[in-house]
C-alpha cells in the first residue's frame, strides 16, 4: 500500500491544520495507522493511532485533548485533526500503516513521505 500525507502548512500558535493521509494500491481497511513526527535535531515520536475500523484510537500525552483521529475507509484517507497548536508541535508529520496492531510500533511497514508542520509564536 502506498501512502500520501498531505495538510501540512505554516499556523500560528493557537491554530488548527488537518493533515490527510490517502492511501492507494489496496484497500485501506485491513490496516491499522499511526501518525508520527520528527522534529529537526530530535527522534521520529508516535503521535497517534487508530484501528483498521475507526473504533480504537490512541493518543500520546502530549497531544490529548487537542489532536483527533479519524479514518474513512470508503476514501481510503486517515485524517489528523490538531487544534490550539503549540511551536513545539513543528516538525514533519509521518503517517505509516500496519498489518499488526497499532501498538506495535517497530511494525509500521508502509509510509507517508512526510508533511511540514510549522507552528509560530
Amino acid at each position: 500500500v502506498q501512502l500520501q500525507a498531505s495538510g501540512g502548512g505554516l499556523v500560528q500558535a493557537g491554530g488548527s491544520l488537518r493533515l490527510s493521509c490517502a492511501a492507494s494500491g489496496r484497500t485501506f481497511s485491513g490496516y491499522d495507522v499511526g501518525w508520527f513526527r520528527q522534529a529537526p535535531g530530535k527522534e521520529r515520536e508516535f503521535v497517534a493511532a487508530i484501528s483498521w475500523t475507526g473504533g480504537s484510537t490512541y493518543y500520546v500525552d502530549f497531544v490529548k485533548g487537542r489532536f483527533t483521529i479519524a479514518r474513512d475507509n470508503a476514501k481510503n484517507t486517515v485524517y489528523l485533526q490538531m487544534n490550539s497548536l503549540k511551536p513545539e508541535d513543528t516538525a514533519v508529520y509521518y503517517c505509516a500503516a500496519t498489518e499488526l496492531s497499532w501498538s506495535a510500533l517497530n511494525s509500521y511497514d508502509y509510509w507517508g513521505q512526510g508533511t511540514q508542520v510549522t507552528v509560530s509564536s
